[in-house]
């Protein structure tokens, strides 16, 4: 049987079980760190498939690993499964977690034959925008001899290589002293005002704001250096009130910010002809694409091995990714269906790259 006709059959077969589970997700959400029941019931997912399972990896009890397959060609299929606080799966990781490992049951089912080794890596904690599941993962060796790695986001719209940029998140603190504020004002020292200071200080900083730049408690950028860049001058302003008022300043987090996602061109081309192949279409959407831009923990990952990121619609619009109304799309009729399409496309992309001779030696090179 042609590998891909394989990989689509092994999706047919599981085709109500990933709907189920991503449905099953979504009616639990958990936030970053927590997600003990989306760990369990996609590794139970996992292992029922065929595959060797470890939970727990890297010290982060809820990220896990599980593989099949012993090609030589080593690609990683990333698996999100954390909500946003407040309004649940408004950013759709149900499906992503659902894809991942439709992905991967889809690809073991063909691993062997056509020289694969396919690792799906649940990574927690991708809405806490720093020191988050991937970064951590990376930094602790789980990406470790792979050649490549993809993941497929819901959006409103298919997008093959949408605009993911630098970001660090961090809270800032003042400590004040508490007076009578009729009696003795000139005693204490206002807590408030320091940050009233900054953040006047930062909207005066904003003429120096490179385009697609917000500064509020996260700072964005185009790339990691634009963000080293801009990051002092964002703290000075903070520092700013802590010296006007006299207060204490603490600035907690923002050392392991989000890097700007680097889309691999050939495997990005792999998985616009396969996503087509499955009826998909890609717009042109011009100066949107560019205004649209995202933060993900991803781009971390593109950094160190080649990588794809792109996004598949749910018919979602006017509703967008963390928005309320976006959070009931995730599980309609058409994010079923893009759940399925998202899962055959990387499976098949997976496929291409390792019987595409040109990208295989050229991955397999890389490490």
């Amino acid at each position: 049987m042609d590998a891909k006709a394989g990989a689509q059959e092994r999706i047919d077969t599981v085709h109500d079980t990933l709907i189920k589970l991503s449905h099953r997700i979504h009616a639990n959400p958990e936030l970053g760190w927590e997600e003990e029941q989306a760990v369990a019931w996609l590794s139970e997912a996992l292992s029922d498939a065929g595959f060797a399972v470890e939970t727990g990896i890297c010290d982060l009890p809820t990220a896990f690993i599980a593989r099949a397959g012993s090609g030589p060609l080593h690609i990683a299929v990333c698996a999100e499964y954390d909500c946003l606080p407040g309004i649940g799966h408004a950013c759709g990781h149900n499906l992503i977690a659902g894809m991942a490992i439709g992905a991967g049951i889809a690809t073991a089912r063909v691993a062997d034959e056509v020289g694969l080794t396919i690792s799906v890596i649940g990574t927690p904690a991708e809405e806490v925008l720093n020191a988050s599941g991937k970064i951590l993962l990376l930094e602790r060796g789980a990406f470790a001899g792979m050649h490549a790695a993809m993941m497929v986001h819901p959006a409103a719209l298919d997008v093959v290589t949408p605009k993911m940029i630098a970001a660090s998140m961090f809270e800032v603190q003042y400590t004040g002293k508490e007076a009578h504020a009729s009696a003795f004002p000139e005693l204490g020292i206002n807590a408030a005002d320091a940050l009233t200071i900054a953040q006047t200080a930062i909207g005066l900083l904003r003429q120096h704001i490179r385009p697609h730049t917000a500064a509020t408690y996260v700072i964005r950028a185009e790339t990691l250096d634009q963000l080293a860049e801009l990051r002092p001058k964002v703290y000075r302003c903070f520092e700013a009130g802590a010296i006007a008022t006299g207060s204490r300043r603490e600035l907690i987090g923002g050392d392991k910010p989000y890097a700007h996602m680097v889309h691999d061109p050939d495997i990005a081309a792999i998985y616009r002809r396969n996503a087509e192949a499955l009826g998909r279409s890609f717009a042109d959407l011009g100066n949107l694409l560019e205004r649209a831009a995202a933060s993900t923990d991803m781009g971390n990952v593109s950094l160190v091995l080649p990588a794809i990121h792109p996004s598949i619609g749910i018919n979602s619009l006017p509703a967008v990714n963390h928005q309320p109304e976006f959070a009931a799309h995730c599980v309609t009729e058409a994010a079923d269906k893009a759940l399925i399409d998202g899962a055959l496309a990387m499976a098949w992309t997976a496929v291409d790259m390792v019987t595409d001779v040109r990208v295989r030696q050229r991955l397999l090179v890389h490490t």
